[in-house]
């Protein structure tokens, strides 16, 4: 049986910004760990992830035994100010996705401005879901950098 869906080829972008109360490294270590090996579901749920913080380097879950999905590759990464990763993400669409986090320090610590830029064919439910699931990626990054940098 053939099953035709109704996608439509289109492009989608989120842009949130977020003030982090941490020094700039602080928070970029932060970042690392946290889209890495503390990651988790919006929900709460442990995600674990790897990320080889080099140019070229991979970004995916690992599921053991040689299992596991790709996510993407770090195109640019400028400790403490730049991580720039390309690649399907989260989706099993035939997509593209650019992510770049930009890190600045103002008065109050650290501003991260997030970008994700999405170009393919993707269905609607992805799209409802995939700016609260970055906002509570920014959250979590921001919690743990504020942890990190108590005394």
């Amino acid at each position: 049986m053939l099953t035709t869906l109704s996608i439509d080829t289109l492009s989608h972008i989120v842009n949130e910004e977020i003030v982090v109360r941490a020094p700039i490294e602080t928070t970029f270590e932060s970042l690392i760990i946290q889209i890495g090996r503390a990651n988790e579901t919006p929900d709460g749920k442990p995600f674990p992830m790897v990320i080889e913080t080099w140019p070229g380097g991979r970004w995916y879950r690992d599921l053991g035994g040689d299992n596991g999905h790709h996510w993407g590759h770090v195109q640019a990464i400028k400790r403490p100010t730049l991580l720039e990763i390309y690649g399907p993400m989260f989706m099993s669409h035939p997509v593209t996705s650019n992510m770049q986090y930009r890190l600045s320090e103002v008065a109050e610590g650290t501003k991260i401005v997030f970008r994700h830029s999405i170009f393919g064919p993707f269905p609607d439910e992805v799209r409802e879901q995939i700016g609260a699931g970055w906002r509570a990626w920014l959250t979590r990054i921001q919690r743990a950098a504020e942890r990190a940098d108590q005394p």
